[in-house]
């Protein structure tokens, strides 16, 4: 019989390693069941004979060996097998390196060598009571959340079992839907041969309440281990040397022996083994995630006056106008609110004798989506020549993580502005994503970003982050430790909710903040342009533009005294009568540090220099600044008893105004720019939840960059405000801004898209239908979905019979997973002809080839060519720097980081 020990070990190996047990259909599932197998038939045997092995010596040794190999491995695992500091006893004592001569604070959490992947529920089948009703939620075929959205959970009738118990089916929403009590409760009637509502139907609210029940189920974070095996081993021996030398201020009691220290030794080299076994597993899941993924379902949104202005683009536009799909696309147009049901596409030409057949201008920006067209897509970008230069944007729907990850070689070193709204981890449910995270979570959650994320900045590029009280803290630091402290240009109080929002704790808060970083000594802030109050200052105009007089005197500042700039004290000589102003001629001493006038004076003249009660001031120009602005100068005396006073016109910059660290300008009102705004472009209420205002993001971007071709990143999309943004300042100064947008959620095709198509048609919006007053702008955007860690779970392939199987007296920690398919099914080798075809249909439908190629590669796309007898499928795709790559006959080595790792 086994020692109760080992058992417990064992036993608590298993429930760490592999999780709770969770009921549903998803690539987490298939995890846990690969998992499973890889303990049974890999590392529990093996395990069990190499600590036979060792124990052959100290038999007695048996017990205490397994009682400390329990008592470290159950505090770093999580209930859904994550590693990480989760419960590790002697907290206290546990220390980090963190004085160095460059730092004397670091940011720790206990996350902070995880990668954060999501936050779901441990879902399992289950039966509850409400109000004499017995329910059972069936969770069999509940397909898991793929990444971090928030997702509702979808209730449906299944059946009614003979105990009398009714049965749900739970599903997660897709695109918006909702429960349908009302379909429910006419099912369970139906179901009962009831041709009315009675009792024996549960009510409403009886449904609501045993529907809270089921949803009170654990909702776990979900985290992978960066390194697991260099982060276990060092936490084994910390707690080693801990249970040898005792807690902080106590007496070791270990006495030393060579028998004692024989068995420690074989303690540390079994705690090792574990370690290596279960290091391999996690290894093997971080190369899934952080492996590039594919581009699935791409599409593009092009403006009508954009392929009209093309080669070939008129006949193009026929081709569409006479497609059988043409009407579809006309659809959409008349439920975007672009034109009424009267609108006919004829309506869109324009005929006369000077310019012949036209666009009309009313209609020239309404938008083509291509998915209408499946056979002219690839025709219509192939109009374009250099067709990544000639995009407005990417819309990227997948997890943020993974969608930085896999694009980086596209865009690194290419962005000049990352703006980003993460959650603000307030715990307000009605946003439209998780929103309460533990601080360590939520670390974590942004780290793994924003480190990812700096790596797509130009040299002189900004971050700009905004932030809530809640976590401001945690973020500076956070920013600080990624970007280091001497980047970080300012903290920006936005006043975002002027009539505030009640907090339990009393205040009403009426503000966010903005953290702006650079990644660089070279990232420089940029200014903003002046409001009309600040314009109004300058009521005054010459030949030169807007002016106003204020004092050649500076006063008031710690270096405007004579002794902090000396040079700036100097004499102008002024004429009493004539109120003229000459600069005299002067020679510095460089002994007094003065200047020295060397011309005498006209009897009307007087000497003048910057004093004012006795205090010695400077002028505002030094002497050869001031020789080319000297008809800006003026005399004036208020009275004779005063002394004269010297007045330059001072002009506003044409650049702006540099920011304040106070912005409160009523366009930031994030309620009447952002909600009213979103919901008179969107034509509903609640399209998104607290949508940011689009003047104080598109005013984080100015700030960020005052370069008009600038590409701007933002991978929190939310409902698309940057994207927004981006256009609203292109339209507004002519400039080819380009951004990349990345969101995971399914407002993605319900809010993001949709609302970049209707505000590239017009600027003016009322209640979902466009202004006629409105301007357009030309525009062209592609969006495509990308593969996620779910799904490559979900159709990795490992091996059953001979399952992780070393070669003969090799360590199987060094071979496991080297001999598994993985994604190689997509492969079909012919040995007998020595070829391999790749075919990716086995793997994913609508994979987009050349953009998978050119994230792979880093290549920016030139053209794309469509199969002459299909012109759904591309044959080949031209990349910027020249090269052609055949598609059909694709070396599958060139997407071998996709398929096998």
């Amino acid at each position: 019989m086994q020692n109760t020990n080992e058992n417990k070990f064992f036993e608590k190996l298993r429930e760490v390693f592999i999780g709770v047990p969770v009921e549903g259909e998803s690539g987490y599932i298939n995890l846990m069941r690969i998992k499973a197998r890889y303990f049974e038939k890999v590392m529990e045997p093996r395990l069990r004979k190499e600590i036979d092995n060792a124990l052959k010596p100290f038999p007695d040794f048996r017990e205490e060996l397994f009682d400390k190999l329990y008592t470290f491995f159950r505090r770093y695992f999580t209930e859904s097998g994550s590693i990480g500091f989760f419960f590790t006893p002697y907290h206290q004592s546990v220390y980090e390196q963190v004085y160095t001569n460059e730092q004397d604070v670091v940011l720790f959490w206990k996350t902070a060598r995880l990668y954060y992947v999501k936050t779901d529920r441990l879902f399992q089948s289950m039966t509850v009571e409400v109000d004499g009703f017995r329910f059972h939620f069936d969770v069999s075929q509940l397909e898991h959340k793929r990444a971090n959205e928030k997702r509702e959970l979808i209730y449906a009738y299944k059946e009614r079992q003979q105990d009398g118990a009714i049965v749900f089916t739970v599903h997660y929403s897709e695109k918006g839907r909702k429960t349908k009590i009302d379909d429910i409760r006419r099912a369970i009637r139906d179901a009962l041969g009831l041709e009315h509502y009675t009792d024996a139907v549960p009510t409403e609210e009886t449904l609501q309440r045993a529907f809270r029940i089921f949803e009170r189920q654990s909702e776990v974070d979900y985290f992978l281990c960066k390194d697991a095996k260099s982060f276990l081993r060092e936490q084994f021996d910390l707690w080693m040397w801990q249970y040898l030398l005792g807690k902080p201020g106590e007496e070791p009691q270990t006495k030393w022996t060579e028998s004692r220290l024989a068995q420690l030794q074989a303690l540390k080299r079994i705690a090792y083994r574990v370690i290596d076994y279960i290091a391999a597993f996690e290894d093997e899941l971080v190369k899934i995630w952080n492996k590039p993924k594919f581009v699935l379902n791409s599409h593009y949104v092009i403006t009508l006056d954009r392929i009209a202005a093309q080669p070939g683009g008129m006949t193009m536009l026929e081709r569409l106008w006479a497609h059988p799909n043409m009407e579809t696309q006309l659809q959409e147009w008349r439920e975007l609110g672009m034109v009424d049901d009267k609108f006919q596409k004829e309506h869109v030409w324009e005929h006369n004798l000077v310019d012949g057949k036209h666009l009309h201008p009313r209609y020239r920006y309404l938008p083509i989506d291509t998915k209408h067209f499946p056979d002219l897509e690839l025709p219509i970008v192939a109009l374009f020549d250099n067709l990544d230069e000639a995009l407005d944007g990417w819309l990227i729907k997948g997890e943020n993580y993974q969608a930085l990850n896999t694009i980086l070689p596209k865009f690194r070193g290419k962005v000049q502005t990352i703006y980003i709204d993460p959650p603000y981890n307030t715990g307000i449910s009605e946003i439209d994503y998780i929103n309460r995270f533990k601080s360590s979570s939520w670390l974590s959650m942004i780290e793994n970003r924003i480190t990812i994320g700096r790596q797509f900045l130009t040299n002189n590029g900004l971050l700009c982050m905004t932030i809530d009280h809640v976590e401001l803290h945690n973020a500076r630091c956070l920013i600080s430790a990624i970007f280091g402290e001497d980047n970080v240009l300012g903290l920006v109080s936005i006043v975002n909710n002027p009539s505030g929002r009640s907090t339990v704790k009393g205040f009403s808060v009426a503000n966010e903040y903005a953290i702006f970083v650079g990644d660089s000594e070279h990232s420089m802030i940029g200014m903003l342009p002046r409001t009309e109050e600040q314009k109004s200052q300058y009521k005054l105009e010459d030949k030169k533009g807007p002016y106003q007089w204020r004092n050649f005197m500076r006063a008031g500042g710690a270096n405007d005294f004579r002794a902090a700039r000396p040079k700036l004290f100097y004499p102008l000589v002024v004429d009493k009568n004539k109120k003229t102003i000459r600069i005299p001629n002067l020679e510095w001493n460089h002994q007094n540090s003065s200047w020295v006038m060397k011309d005498s004076l006209a009897p009307d003249e007087q000497v003048v220099y910057p004093n004012a009660g006795g205090v010695e001031y400077t002028w505002r120009l030094g002497i050869e600044t001031l020789r080319e602005k000297l008809s800006d100068l003026r005399v004036r005396q208020p009275s004779k008893d005063r002394s004269v006073i010297i007045e330059i016109k001072f002009r506003p910059d044409s650049d702006g105004v540099l920011p304040k660290t106070i912005w409160d300008n009523k366009l930031y009102n994030a309620t009447a720019y952002g909600t009213s705004l979103l919901r008179e472009i969107m034509g509903k209420p609640q399209a998104f939840s607290f949508p940011k205002s689009v003047y104080a993001v598109s005013d984080c971007i100015r700030v960020c960059t005052s370069d008009k071709n600038a590409h701007v990143l933002d991978f929190f999309a939310g409902s698309g405000t940057t994207a927004h943004a981006v256009i609203n300042l292109n339209r507004e100064d002519g400039g080819r801004r380009k951004y990349i947008l990345v969101e995971m959620a399914d407002y993605f095709y319900t809010v993001l898209l949709p609302r970049v198509k209707k505000v590239v048609f017009s600027d003016k919006w009322k209640d979902g239908k466009a202004q006629p007053d409105g301007k357009g702008i030309s525009h062209f955007v592609k969006y495509y979905e990308l593969e996620q860690f779910e799904d490559a779970l979900r159709r990795t392939r490992y091996a059953e019979d001979d399952l992780f199987t070393p070669p003969a007296n090799e360590d199987p920690c060094q071979y496991i997973f080297l001999r598994d398919l993985k994604m190689l099914e997509a492969l079909e080798v012919n040995l007998e002809q020595g070829t391999v075809q790749l075919d990716l249909s086995k793997l994913y439908e609508n994979i987009d080839l050349p953009e998978t190629l050119s994230n792979l590669t880093g290549k920016w796309i030139r053209r794309i060519e469509p199969d002459p007898n299909d012109p759904r499928v591309p044959v080949a795709v031209e990349f910027a720097d020249g090269e052609r790559v055949e598609l059909r006959s694709l070396d599958w080595r060139r997407i071998k980081p996709l398929i096998w790792w």
